[in-house]
């Protein structure tokens, strides 16, 4: 039975290998720091945070996330150690985020055994100005652990709260964190608005139990301890970022894609999809039976059940289905279902690194014992130690890998009827449902931007999908850093396939939307990018031939700030029907190829200003550059880098998920080589946008 703490209540800890989870509903960062007797720390390396996330059984999430999952394995801290607190801060940096926590949902934490039966929870109540809150503690007495609540904030935010446990860096290693934040925020995937209802169920694995249940499951450590049981199959309970949620006994029950049930997320300006017609009379505030659906629903028939897959054999899995995920639409439920394959990949693999890191860790505990005694160090009772070491070591990774190897070809299966399903928005160039395309009515959910995928399953890819409208600009690297290895060093040859992965991109955009509701702008001052635009520039999508020079800098980015400000004051204003007559309420991009070529520091300011406050009002930007050429710039244009979602135009492994924040291998949806497939769909694009005006 979970003991509900309150404030200054402790209760004890039978259990060494922990799990303390984390629900705020906002994007937060969580630490802890390690104290001795008296609670001091004794310097930075004491302290775990996303830039230094493992310390000696301990490991926190390497990102701000509103859910996390902190790993602690109480037997394998240092003896000097009496002290574990659970830290939890507020993001600074300026992003516009909430900065204090009276102003978010309150934080809930709980504490769990490895399969996921909680222990203890508190509920940090009474927080109003503070940007920081010590929100556990864990302590050593009489050799025996146990757990405190504590709620204790600081307004002062991170540098108060390492201050007051004695740390004399405590404003340079808040800087740090604070840095260290904002880079992994910068190079997450964006996670899809929080499901609300419904789930995905799959047949549930019985939780396997590690050693501390009594079982002999291999999961958890000293190192990252992942969600229990072994596989994404079982009855674990995966974060969900947003809000949160209660434990589900399968892996989709509580996943981040779409709003099942709801339709999908509009943006308010102009000339937007779903945007609010001002001239619709509002519901009335009195009088009669209050309707409580969503106003865009009243009439809307419940949606048709998803596919069901055939029963499965006796101790086999269900066979896999294209779009078994809930929603609305066949669209919906391929987008969640997608996203749940990526949250199970990262999941499992998770568990796998987990259970590695717990056998290495044992391994050479138990070598250590061995050592400590000098008449075992020689002879064959040392040998035997030895042997026996290695062999549980050996025993512990391969029953991982089994389970990976498991959970690997159930996702691989799932995939290999996915991807032929998936429609235009989300398929690659090299899908056969491009040859029967036709312009969309509609804007779909989503857009595929890529592939991704981990070093322990290859050969299994999942597609990367985002949200429409963006709600981030795109940055195409086209520095020699932009490749996994380094190795690619032609900068004429990375500079070419940037530019052709940022028409491919381009192009997809403009084919997902219906006609006239997507235009592309491009800035070449050079004129180096004209082979690679010629697939736009020779079917005639694009609103005006590419820009050259400064002039052409000039002008175009004049336009795109003027209509920025435009909107921005319709809005502002509550009259959004105040906008010129004939104004282009379409969504708008921007490609800037060759930066800082042909921009002076107005222009600059201008790029910055579109990339701010151009997602929200319907302007994104798409910019190719490598970054060591607008170095002279200095600190000036890391918010411009920040603010855009970094893609390479080859492999590279720099995006993170937004659960557990393993490095995934990004690699770009090109159209294939001497493939007409592009030419045919701008072609029918134009011909549609020709129609239309």
């Amino acid at each position: 039975m979970t003991a509900e703490l309150v404030r200054g209540q402790n209760h004890p800890l039978s259990q060494a290998r922990l799990e303390i989870r984390v629900s705020a509903g906002t994007p937060i960062v969580a630490g802890a720091t390690l104290g001795d007797e008296q609670g001091r720390i004794h310097g930075v390396e004491w302290v775990a945070h996303p830039g230094a996330p493992t310390l000696p059984g301990l490991e926190v999430s390497r990102q701000a996330a509103a859910d996390h999952r902190l790993a602690v394995d109480l037997d394998a801290m240092p003896e000097a150690v009496h002290r574990i607190s659970v830290l939890l801060a507020l993001p600074t940096g300026g992003g516009g985020g909430p900065t204090r926590f009276g102003a978010v949902p309150t934080p809930f934490v709980a504490v769990t055994g490895l399969d996921g039966t909680e222990v203890v929870s508190y509920t940090i109540t009474g927080l109003e100005a503070e940007s920081a809150v010590v929100a556990l503690e864990l302590y050593r007495r009489q050799g025996a652990w146990k757990v405190r609540a504590i709620g204790q904030g600081y307004a002062g935010g991170l540098a108060d709260l390492f201050t007051d446990q004695g740390l004399p860096q405590a404003h340079q290693l808040a800087g740090v964190i604070n840095e260290a934040v904002a880079q992994g925020m910068a190079r997450s995937v964006p996670a899809p608005p929080p499901r609300t209802d419904g789930d995905r169920s799959r047949q549930a694995a019985a939780p396997a139990l590690g050693p501390d249940q009594g079982g002999p499951s291999p999961q958890g450590a000293s190192g990252p301890v992942p969600p229990q049981p072994t596989s994404p199959y079982g009855t674990q309970e995966p974060v969900m970022p947003g809000q949160p949620t209660p434990p589900s006994t399968s892996p989709y029950g509580t996943q981040t894609p779409g709003v099942p049930g709801q339709p999908t997320p509009q943006p308010s300006y102009p000339g937007a999809t779903g945007a609010t017609d001002p001239t619709q009379p509002s519901a009335p505030t009195s009088g009669g039976p209050i309707d409580y659906s969503h106003p865009r629903r009243q009439n809307a028939a419940p949606p048709p059940p998803p596919p069901t897959a055939p029963p499965a054999q006796p101790g086999q899995p269900a066979q896999p289905v294209a779009g078994d995920a809930t929603g609305w639409s066949m669209d919906e439920r391929l987008y969640n279902q997608v996203w749940g394959m990526f949250e199970d990949l990262a999941r499992t693999t998770a568990a796998y690194r987990s259970a590695v890191d717990f056998a290495e860790s044992r391994m050479e505990k138990e070598l250590d014992q061995v050592l400590s005694d000098p008449r075992s160090r020689i002879g064959g009772q040392g040998d035997a130690a030895r042997e026996a070491a290695q062999a549980k070591h050996a025993q512990l990774v391969n029953q991982a890998r089994a389970t990976l190897d498991r959970d690997i070809a159930q996702l691989t299966a799932e995939s290999e009827v996915v991807e032929p399903a998936l429609p235009p928005a989300y398929a690659r160039w090299d899908n056969p449902v491009w040859h029967g395309y036709r312009v969309p009515m509609e804007i779909p959910m989503a857009l595929r931007l890529g592939d991704l995928h981990l070093p322990e399953s290859d050969r299994l890819r999942i597609p990367m999908l985002v949200r429409l409208p963006l709600e981030r600009g795109l940055w195409i690297d086209s520095g020699p850093g932009g490749s996994l290895d380094g190795s690619f060093t032609d900068s004429h040859d990375l500079r070419r396939l940037a530019m052709e992965a940022a028409v491919a991109h381009a192009a997809r955009l403009l084919a997902v939307y219906p006609a006239g509701e997507f235009t592309v702008h491009v800035i070449d001052p050079a004129g180096s990018g004209a082979q690679a635009l010629a697939p736009l520039v020779q079917t005639g999508v694009l609103a005006a031939p590419p820009a050259l020079g400064a002039a052409g800098v000039a002008e175009v980015l004049a336009r795109l700030t003027q209509r920025v400000d435009l909107v921005q004051m319709a809005l502002r204003g509550g009259a959004p029907d105040s906008l010129p007559p004939g104004f282009d309420t379409s969504q708008q991009l921007l490609i800037v190829n060759d930066f800082p070529h042909g921009f002076d520091d107005r222009a600059v300011n201008q790029l910055r200003y579109l990339a701010d406050e151009g997602p929200a009002v319907g302007v994104h930007l798409m910019m190719v550059a490598d970054r060591e050429e607008a170095s002279g710039y200095g600190p000036l244009l890391d918010p411009l880098w920040r603010s855009l979602l970094r893609l390479t135009p080859v492999p590279d492994d720099h995006l993170a998920d937004p659960w557990v924040g393993h490095a995934w291998t990004y690699e770009p949806s090109l159209v294939p080589p001497n493939s007409q497939v592009l030419q045919q769909v701008l072609t029918q694009v134009a011909a549609a946008r020709a129609k239309h005006w």
